[in-house]
């Protein structure tokens, strides 16, 4: 007898088999359960998208909306032009890449074959510009400047130049008003990235692969409703692309036009007077460091002192928006990216940090008043004050006495603030710091706006920087480990500083304090942040947020949105604190330091305040700034290593307010010359067909406006060192820590004291009763 079965198949093989079974028709009916899903239950939505397929999209771009001064003339609108461009998915299929038509094609544009190679490269870490960032699906621009003869050259050999399309497209045009180039204010496009593509898809407002989307300025601030929506026209097609109808169509919508609070003729004037203060500033001789002032950069705001609107913004160098229309050459590329173009695509009104010098003096006297001292002193303005061993000095050692406060800013007395500011260093513990220590004049800077954003509608803003004790423990624990390997006891002066830092660069020091407290050592402040201070201080303590956006309008002209203006906070003073800052700026353009500036200018008409500032920056030339304001405006100007404030920009900060006022170089006032006497408060003039009243505009009109000093004035324009010289006074900073702020002695005409306001025409200022009763926190 045997135990194997009939079958010849143990139990262990059956159970197998059967086990393999299961999973046979397990399998089976998994997929057969799966083509029922797919062929029935979905099949018919499935035939849909199969169907898709067969559809081709034909885009039609929307018209971009245009950029408007107040008055409504254009600063960025469109212009249809023959663009040339190259597809690169056709180019890809040819067996070099498309290099023969694309050098053949460089041969009809006249063009270097290279340059278009270049053009039609898609952009990549390693790949440098030119190069095309957008979508490499999307026809790539060559040329926006072909003219009839070559785009019908491309057209009618077509055969010639596959993959080559030439027509005619709207394009942006930045047609610069009256020479008013407005560049960093208005930015560039370039086109959609499919990065950009992905991260919007979900959003409101989604990006097609033939847009072109702002890269700065208001054209990416405002890039959603400037940017309207392209049409969208499907065409069913058979599987050799031949048209067997329409499928659908979506209109495109045009973008909604920006009207900004810039005045095209201010901006010329802005743009005009600081480029002249740089040239000039180019002639006058350092003798501190034995060259002429490079003055390499600067930047001037204006500023509606009630609203915070700008009127103009300026920075310079500067470029042509217009390069980056069409795709941007190789060179002007490196032009506008490299050092030694100074990085003109830099706003420096909004990104451009320096230290203020003494325009930074109002945050000082109103954290002194905040911390218990009185605004009537007296101080004693000495010639120079120590700590320890170390003597910081007043401006070529001058002694006014004991003074107030508000002489103390007239005068810019450096020795005055110097004590304050280490008397509270003191209070609050000195080296061995109290717990909660009161800070006053780091706590007053933040209250004034300074370390954080202004706020404005325009994209990249920096904050600058308040050095209080958080910032220096942070500074400290970021570049210990660099100052401690640099540093040397007894080394140069950099590695003595290197080596001080090592040791106790955490710790708020008495010099620190003190150079604080003049607008020195690590202050940093924008030009922006300095004109909403000097806005505030006009108009009553209102700290605004700056805006260049005005209003919304749809194309239709039916729907307008106005950007009202926004206040971010109130200046940490009092009334009565405000009012003593207030005439104190005022005795700065009559009898102080800018007097020599504003002399005969109309101040019992058109009270005008000001404030010089005169920075140290190691290793470079000083600083020039100027800060100003009337009732209606604040213009703060700066320009880098251009020497002392009122010296390199005061006549260019004098020349705009004469253009906006009508102000001549005697003092009277003619309205009929007068830019912009009060800031405009309307809108521009809509027609029935939603289109905007655009008024003419000069040329260029900014050289007939600029004031020519009389032979007088020339004559008797003092010389010698600054106070008495205009560009003198420029130092670089050394170990004794003397600052060199701009000081004016008064211009004396015949007359004592009293006469150094300037007011030729015998007229006394206006009495203070007699102007707006202001209010503050």
């Amino acid at each position: 007898m045997t135990n194997i079965p009939e079958t010849g198949r143990s139990p262990r093989v059956q159970i197998r088999l059967v086990v393999i079974q299961v999973l046979v028709i397990s399998l089976l009916g998994t997929l057969g359960g799966r083509l029922w899903y797919l062929q029935i239950r979905e099949g018919d939505q499935y035939a849909k998208e199969a169907s898709g397929n067969h559809v081709q999209q034909v885009v039609q771009p929307a018209v971009r909306g245009s950029i408007l001064d107040a008055r409504g003339v254009p600063l960025a609108d469109n212009e249809t032009r023959l663009v040339v461009s190259a597809s690169r998915t056709d180019l890809m299929k040819m067996e070099d890449d498309g290099k023969a038509v694309l050098t053949k094609l460089a041969g009809v544009l006249g063009m270097k074959p290279q340059d278009v190679l270049m053009k039609v490269r898609l952009c990549n870490a390693e790949t440098p510009q030119p190069c095309w960032n957008g979508s490499p699906y999307q026809p790539i621009p060559i040329t926006d400047e072909a003219t009839p003869r070559q785009a019908l050259q491309i057209r009618e050999r077509a055969e010639d130049f596959p993959g080559i399309t030439a027509e005619p497209q709207a394009l942006r045009r930045y047609p610069s008003p009256g020479k008013a180039n407005t560049a960093q204010v208005l930015g560039y496009l370039s086109p959609v990235t499919d990065e950009e593509i992905q991260q919007a898809q979900d959003t409101d407002s989604p990006y097609l692969r033939s847009d072109m989307v702002g890269r700065s300025g208001l054209e990416r601030q405002y890039d959603k409703q400037l940017r309207g929506k392209a049409g969208v026209t499907r065409y069913e097609v058979d599987k050799l692309g031949r048209v067997l109808g329409q499928a659908e169509a979506d209109p495109a919508e045009p973008g909604a036009n920006l009207v900004t609070s810039i005045d095209s003729r201010v901006q010329r004037i802005a743009e005009y007077e600081l480029n002249e203060a740089m040239k000039e500033a180019r002639k006058q001789h350092d003798r501190n460091t034995g060259r002429n002032y490079e003055a390499d950069s600067g930047a001037v705001v204006v500023m509606e002192a009630k609203t915070g609107r700008v009127v103009a913004m300026a920075s310079n160098p500067t470029y042509d928006p217009n390069s980056w229309v069409g795709g941007i050459s190789a060179k002007d590329y490196a032009q506008l990216t490299g050092k030694k173009s100074n990085y003109p695509l830099l706003n420096r009104a909004i990104q451009g940090l320096s230290a203020p010098g003494s325009i930074f003096k109002v945050i000082p006297t109103a954290a002194a008043i905040k911390a218990g001292y009185s605004f009537e002193g007296p101080y004693n303005c000495s010639s120079a004050y120590s700590i320890g061993g170390q003597v910081f000095k007043n401006f070529e050692s001058q002694n006014h006495g004991p003074i107030s406060l508000g002489r103390a800013l007239e005068v810019s007395c450096d020795t005055v603030f110097y004590a304050l500011s280490h008397e509270e260093w003191k209070r609050d513990g000195g080296n061995k710091p109290k717990k909660n220590p009161n800070d006053w004049f780091y706590k007053i800077a933040h209250q004034f706006g300074l370390g954080e954003e202004t706020g404005i509608d325009l994209p990249n803003e920096v904050t600058g920087r308040v050095p209080d004790r958080q910032w220096k423990a942070d500074y400290w624990k970021a570049n210990k480990d660099a100052w401690c390997k640099y540093g040397k006891k007894g080394g140069s002066y950099a590695e003595q500083i290197a080596y001080e830092n090592c040791l106790e660069g955490n710790r708020l020091r008495a010099g620190d304090s003190v150079n604080y407290s003049i607008g020195q050592g690590d202050t940093l402040v924008t030009p922006i942040q300095m004109a909403t201070i000097y806005a505030a201080i006009a108009n009553g303590g209102t700290l605004y947020d700056p805006t260049v956006g005005k209003a919304v309008i749809s194309p239709d002209g039916k729907t307008v949105t106005e950007i009202e203006p926004k206040a971010h906070g109130k200046l940490p003073t009092s009334k009565k604190t405000l009012k003593q800052m207030d005439e104190a700026l005022e005795g700065v353009a009559t009898r102080g330091t800018a007097a020599w500036r504003f002399e005969g200018w109309p101040q019992d008409e058109i009270p005008m305040h000001a404030k010089t500032g005169t920075a140290e920056v190691y290793g470079k030339q000083t600083t020039s700034w100027f800060a100003t304001y009337t009732e209606d405006y604040a213009i703060v100007m700066t320009i880098s290593q251009g020497g002392t404030g009122s010296g390199a920009s005061g006549p260019a900060v004098r020349n705009i307010y004469n253009a906006l006022y009508g102000v001549s170089e005697d003092g009277e006032i003619d309205s009929r010359k007068a830019l912009l006497p009060t800031p405009q408060k309307t809108l521009p003039k809509l027609r029935t067909d939603g289109t905007i009243t655009s008024p003419k505009i000069a040329k260029d009109f900014a050289k007939e406006f600029r004031a020519t000093p009389s032979p007088d004035a020339e004559a008797t324009t003092p010389q010698g060192d600054d106070p008495a010289d205009p560009q003198q006074a420029g130092t670089t900073p050394s170990p004794e820590n003397t600052n060199r702020d701009t000081r004016r002695r008064r211009r004396r005409r015949g007359g004592g004291p009293g006469r150094g306001g300037g007011h030729p025409r015998g007229r006394a200022p206006r009495p203070r009763a007699a102007r707006p009763e202001r209010t503050a926190s």
